[in-house]
């Protein structure tokens, strides 16, 4: 029996439907060129724990996790597979993507031409910023790489909320100032949460590699060639190394 699937990145309520097709287009294809039965539905973790622990089972088949705690060594063993693209939403550049700052109000920044940051001197001082883990490379990370410097020793407090989404709730809500979301999650939010309306674009991270799809370290080669090869010819990138 094959190990789990996950797809919990941009598993969204709302966005469930198109999660599903995604895996069912997946699993088809591989049905097809290899005969493993992959499983019919994908796990869905119900919190963070679970989803580390998903991450961490040996036996994973598929998931797509984020480089924020690869590059830390919190969860050793998987293998990357492929990256997404992300052409598709203002920030993206195929599998090279950008978190965006929001806030409730200043001057409003269009993505960069090149792949170099775009933050505003001082865009943290007196505010309180939230975001959705420290080891997030889109809400933390990304922000402190191209700060130079701990978001904590620049903003005037941290709110720590779990997800993006949170995350933009939270600023909405005047509870904090600024946050970091990817752009993907920002486009999500935009199309699913009335409270962006409010919300400001004040700056733009560095272009990274973006959410990779991943396997445990029991996959088989040949599952990991197919699975490469499925993700790939369905729109996907090759590997990329995220560069600390």
């Amino acid at each position: 029996m094959s190990g789990p699937a996950c797809l919990p990145m941009y598993d969204w309520p709302e966005e469930r439907a198109s999660v599903d097709a995604l895996w069912a287009g997946i699993r088809t294809r591989i049905s097809t060129s290899t005969g493993d039965d992959l499983p019919a539905t994908l796990t869905r973790p119900a919190d963070e724990a679970a989803m580390f622990a998903l991450w961490r089972d040996p036996a994973l088949m598929l998931g797509q996790t984020c480089w924020g705690p690869l590059s830390l060594g919190m969860l050793p063993g998987l293998r990357v597979l492929a990256q997404p693209d992300y052409s598709d939403v203002a920030g993206g550049q195929g599998p090279l993507y950008r978190s965006v700052l929001i806030g409730r109000s200043g001057i409003a920044r269009p993505v960069p031409k090149g792949p170099q940051a775009d933050l505003p001197e001082g865009v943290l001082k007196g505010r309180l910023l939230a975001a959705n883990a420290r080891h997030s490379l889109s809400g933390w990370l990304a922000l402190a790489r191209d700060l130079g410097a701990d978001p904590a020793q620049r903003a005037a407090g941290v709110v720590l909320t779990g997800s993006h989404r949170a995350a933009l709730r939270t600023v909405a809500e005047g509870r904090a100032d600024i946050a970091a979301v990817d752009c993907r999650s920002w486009a999500l939010a935009q199309g699913h949460e009335a409270c962006t309306r409010g919300l400001v674009v004040l700056g733009w991270t560095a272009a990274r590699p973006g959410l990779p799809y991943v396997t445990g370290p029991r996959t088989p080669p040949e599952m990991v060639a197919a699975l490469r090869d499925t993700l790939i010819g369905m729109g996907c990138h090759p590997p990329l190394e995220e560069v600390a």
